[in-house]
């Protein structure tokens, strides 16, 4: 079964130093872009993230500080990449919690104002712990009677996970081959930024998930505790939580002088 798009999907895998967020960096990054039309076009990047490469990362995907010692940083593909998936909806492979948030942290720090505002994204993994509860390999057996060869290389679980979204497709037709229906079921929770720090409570309005102030109006807590907003942007958040909460605060402001 093929997609119903109406816009560019990517399909894309990042291999990196670690899980980390806001300190890991991208080492290879593979993106598979599917048009409307049907057309199809791929790339993939190995990325010198400009640090050392953990030796249990390596054991993971392979990629060793000297294969990617004279390659590119992504800072320096930053545009090609953007430029790829400036005008597509995202998919990929536990790309909610992981992925995206670690794109979206290596083009911001790039200065690329990347944000998900005009796009949806589906995280086929989701799809898959909802009907089966499997991990990728698994999954690429289960649906498409296939051994994914090469795991943990980028480009292999990239087209592992396109191949697997439109076999599920097949297998249950209660999903609407639609890719906003499936950003839908594939989203976890109502959460504002990639990391989850603020969420959505059951009014649309922005909370804090954490600390002390869980479960508080965002607004109201920088109004009360205007402290409290230099503390995160001090810290050791991500990029996008900070771009996320200067983003509320502004509104909040323009709102008081109109």
């Amino acid at each position: 079964m093929e997609l119903k798009l109406n816009r560019p999907i990517c399909f894309f895998d990042l291999e990196t130093t670690g899980v980390d967020v806001a300190k890991d960096r991208i080492v290879e990054i593979s993106i598979f872009k599917v048009f409307p039309n049907g057309n199809k076009e791929s790339k993939t990047w190995l990325v010198n993230p400009e640090m050392k490469i953990p030796f249990l990362s390596t054991q993971v995907h392979g990629i060793t500080d000297e294969k990617v010692a004279n390659e590119p940083t992504f800072k320096e593909l930053s545009g090609q990449v953007y430029n790829m998936i400036k005008d597509s909806d995202l998919a990929g492979f536990n790309s909610d919690r992981f992925d995206i948030p670690l794109l979206a942290e290596e083009l911001l720090r790039a200065g690329v104002d990347f944000d998900m505002k005009n796009r949806v994204s589906v995280d086929v993994q989701t799809i898959f712990h909802k009907m089966e509860e499997r991990t990728l390999s698994a999954g690429y057996k289960f649906y498409c009677g296939k051994s994914l060869e090469n795991a943990h290389s980028a480009e292999a679980d990239t087209m592992a996970t396109y191949e697997i979204l439109k076999a599920q497709l097949e297998r249950y037709p209660e999903l609407e081959n639609d890719m906003k229906m499936l950003s839908e079921f594939t989203t976890r929770k109502k959460s504002v930024d990639f990391a989850g720090f603020i969420a959505l409570n059951d009014n649309g309005q922005e909370v804090f998930s954490f600390g002390k102030h869980k479960g508080a109006l965002v607004e109201k807590v920088l109004e009360e505790e205007p402290g409290y907003f230099g503390w995160i942007q001090n810290a050791d958040f991500p990029l996008y939580t900070k771009k996320v909460l200067t983003a509320i605060k502004l509104r909040k402001l323009n709102n008081k002088l109109t």
